[in-house]
């Protein structure tokens, strides 16, 4: 199986396109504009991180799964706008950083009360490879290259973290987090250098 070719994002996008564009529409005839929703779902990760925090595992879920889709909606809202500026898909890349960072320090501060030292040092190790994931591609663009590959892109961390904590497992998701998305900052790495070295050879 090519982990490369099955891509959840695109298949969830595809799947959810019609309702999130119908809400968008909605929220474009009121007034509400794209980065307004940005900052929404910054504001609502951090209740989320609370939330998480102090052991409100569940809760801390189903909020995610409602804030979440407005990574999405804000797109779209760019969209209908007629708005979309780099200055735009900045602060979304930006805030996208922090809405998963804060989730995860939630989550690492409320095993550190526990005394769950596992949970804390996954949540950490989670951490790592969401940021490396995200790291690894924006530098790659910025030198000329292509890395949007791998198993494990932010939503698909999303979906796993929301289930995770629906069905009361969060430790296995930050265990599969962990896992997958260093697996995914590598799998870009080797991306990258089979680029470059294709680069190299054709200047040869």
């Amino acid at each position: 199986m090519n982990l490369n070719k099955f891509n959840v994002e695109q298949f969830l996008r595809r799947t959810f396109k019609e309702p999130l564009d119908k809400i968008s529409l909605q929220l474009y005839q009121k007034g509400v504009r794209a980065n307004q929703v940005t900052l929404l779902g910054l504001l609502g990760s951090t209740l989320v991180a609370y939330l998480l925090a102090h052991g409100y595992l569940f809760i801390g879920g189903l909020l995610l799964a409602l804030f979440s889709p407005m990574d999405a909606v804000d797109g779209a809202l760019a969209r209908l706008s007629g708005q979309t500026n780099r200055f735009g898909a900045f602060l979304d890349s930006f805030t996208d950083r922090y809405e998963e960072l804060l989730v995860l320090t939630g989550l690492g501060y409320f095993f550190a009360s526990q005394g769950n030292l596992n949970g804390v040092l996954l949540s950490f190790i989670a951490a790592m490879g969401s940021v490396m994931v995200s790291y690894a591609r924006a530098r790659a663009e910025a030198l000329g290259f292509e890395a949007k590959v791998g198993i494990l892109t932010r939503i698909e961390r999303t979906v796993v973290m929301i289930l995770g904590l629906l069905f009361g497992l969060p430790l296995i998701a930050l265990g599969i987090i962990a896992l997958l998305a260093n697996f995914t900052a590598w799998q870009r790495f080797f991306h990258v250098r089979e680029q470059a070295i294709k680069e190299e050879n054709s200047r040869g």
